[in-house]
């Protein structure tokens, strides 16, 4: 294998290789892969694959024809004096992504992909990988799964492409920083290396796979994942906006939620589950209410020396618990129970109506885990922090023109104009005053959104919601500015415009643009709008923490905040 930093665009010219459980062979598509300092690094692995009935000098022609018109002679010869059979060769070549671009912009974040250290071997392979943009890394460095992951997912791969019962639905649960986010990857390329699309349903509001946080979502995955969620951000076939990192304080809404957007699943393909890290207390109740609603055939439950304790899921300890909302109920193993108050809210296909919807139970699978990570109470809130505002800033990389165009700040892109009066707004993580709207949507991460009420039919506007809506999530943007004179909202997004036209509520919550943003646009002169020094701590809600994931640290900082810059609203 070959462990390495940086990002790339990987080509197998002979052979097979794998990358986070993803087969790249001969003749397939170059892949871009993202080995980044905030994830476990990446490893190229070589792949036995079968023999060919030919001799190895036909197989040396072969491999020489195919390199042909990459390689320059000297370059093939040497090559070829390295060939042996069931080798693998790959082609590594330099990666650029207005993403990527765009993240590295800001200050301080060109660490995430490449950090320099002193290296006593400065040879000619670390000159040719540095040109490429990458470093070979210590093996110790790289992703390492234990064999009771290994052996789940080869468990779970046969299940899904067998399709004797239908399609599987696998729960993917255990406390924070255990791996659950690593193996669903992995689990999701070692799919689709046999069947062609994998649907994924996000239920971990802080830590999301494929959106900006604070959201539940389902997707249909086709192409691997080969990177962090911040170089994959992907548009879902269903998403809903709760606003916050955290499901605290208004449960019976998260699980509401997850009902409406599970209710998209079509069955035509497994459904991997992803669950949040608090499972003591009520994040335990909640979890048994989502395995009895979403009835999963497999629960994967990981465990680890250092994460809290925790039952296992087996089939009888959920039939026996009561969760938050749902009870507990006794059955007769070969007859399964039935869920009517959920089955209920379902729209199921005409030929499902029929029969009674009956859920058989589930097979528990147990994970060790033994995933190395530095993580501490102390600084994980500040840790997915920052994997949050780099969900934030992948997403805004749609904004920007492909390669190799310069990037454009955001302050020099055109915003969309939004009449007052054609979008409905709603505060959806506190109580604020009617007269006090505008200023908490100025400079504000919006959701662009899709309710059934029709907002037309009102002369000025704002239109103000009294209830947070279930309602459709198309995308985000930022409210860059309002317009008071001509009743106008500014928002930047990379929404298409065909999509923007179906959006009718402005959805503001907890989640907000990145510091980074603010403060390091290029080609700012003069004061920064939005910006202060001169802030009151003291005021009701002026703390940047209200709706972050609490903790006993966080709630102790609170008592003595240390200034830091925040946006102004003039």
């Amino acid at each position: 294998g070959f462990t390495f930093s940086g990002i790339c665009r990987v080509t197998c010219l002979y052979g097979q290789v794998q990358v986070l459980g993803y087969t790249i062979s001969q003749g397939h598509p170059a892949q871009e892969v993202f080995s980044t300092y905030t994830h476990s690094r990446l490893t190229i692995n070589a792949v036995h694959y079968s023999m060919p009935e030919k001799s190895k000098k036909e197989m040396k022609r072969e491999a020489r024809a195919l390199l042909r018109s990459h390689l320059n002679r000297d370059d093939r010869c040497w090559v070829m004096k390295n060939f042996s059979p069931l080798c693998s060769i790959v082609m590594l070549e330099q990666l650029k992504t207005p993403t990527v671009n765009f993240l590295v912009s800001h200050p301080g974040l060109s660490y995430v992909f490449m950090q320099e250290s002193p290296t006593f071997q400065i040879n000619s392979e670390h000159l040719a990988l540095r040109s490429v943009g990458i470093r070979r890394e210590k093996k110790k460095n790289g992703l390492r799964l234990t064999e009771s992951a290994l052996s789940a997912m080869e468990e779970l791969v046969t299940v899904s492409c067998e399709e004797v019962d239908g399609c599987p639905i696998i729960l993917v649960c255990g406390s924070q920083d255990v791996g659950k986010s690593t193996f669903n990857r992995c689990l999701m390329n070692q799919l689709l290396n046999s069947i062609s699309c994998v649907d994924y349903l996000e239920c971990d509001l802080g830590q999301t796979e494929f959106t900006p946080p604070g959201c539940i979502s389902l997707l249909n995955i086709t192409e691997p994942i080969l990177g962090p969620p911040f170089t994959h951000q992907r548009t879902p076939q269903k998403m809903v906006y709760y606003g916050k990192p955290s499901c605290k304080n208004n449960y019976e809404n998260y699980i509401e939620i997850i009902k409406y957007v599970f209710s998209s699943y079509k069955r035509e393909a497994p459904l991997i589950v992803n669950t949040m890290g608090w499972v003591s207390d009520t994040g335990l109740l909640l979890l048994v209410d989502l395995v009895r609603l979403l009835a999963p055939s497999h629960v994967v439950q990981f465990s680890s020396g250092r994460s809290k304790y925790m039952p296992s899921l087996t089939p009888d300890y959920v039939d026996s618990m009561d969760g938050l909302y749902t009870k507990s109920k006794s059955r007769i193993r070969n007859r399964g129970f039935h869920l009517a108050e959920f089955a209920e809210s379902l729209e199921f296909a005409d030929e499902e109506k029929e029969s009674p919807v009956v859920f058989t139970g589930h097979k528990l699978m147990c994970v060790q885990s033994d995933f190395a990570f530095r993580k501490t109470p102390r600084n994980r809130e500040s840790h997915n922090k920052v994997l949050r505002d780099l969900a934030v800033l992948g997403y805004l990389g749609q904004l920007q023109p492909p390669v190799p165009k310069p990037l454009y700040p955001l302050h020099g892109l055109t915003p969309y104009q939004v009449p007052f009066n054609a979008v409905a707004l709603r505060i959806t993580h506190a109580d604020v005053a009617p007269t006090h709207i505008l200023y908490a949507v100025n400079a504000s991460w919006v959701g662009l959104c899709k309710i059934l009420d029709d907002v037309r039919g009102y002369a000025n506007g704002p239109i103000l919601l009294a209830q947070t809506p279930i309602c459709d999530c198309l995308g985000f943007g930022i409210c860059r500015g309002i317009d008071m004179e001509k009743r106008l909202y500014h928002i930047l997004t990379p929404v298409p415009p065909e999509e923007l036209r179906n959006v009718n509520c402005l959805l503001v919550g907890a989640i907000s643009v990145p510091q980074c943003v603010f403060k390091s646009q290029r080609g700012l002169e003069g004061t920064i709008p939005y910006i202060t020094t001169d802030y009151n701590f003291k005021l009701p809600g002026a703390s940047e923490r209200v709706g972050a994931r609490e903790s006993k640290e966080t709630r102790e900082e609170k008592v003595h905040p240390k200034p830091k810059l925040h946006r102004k609203i003039n």
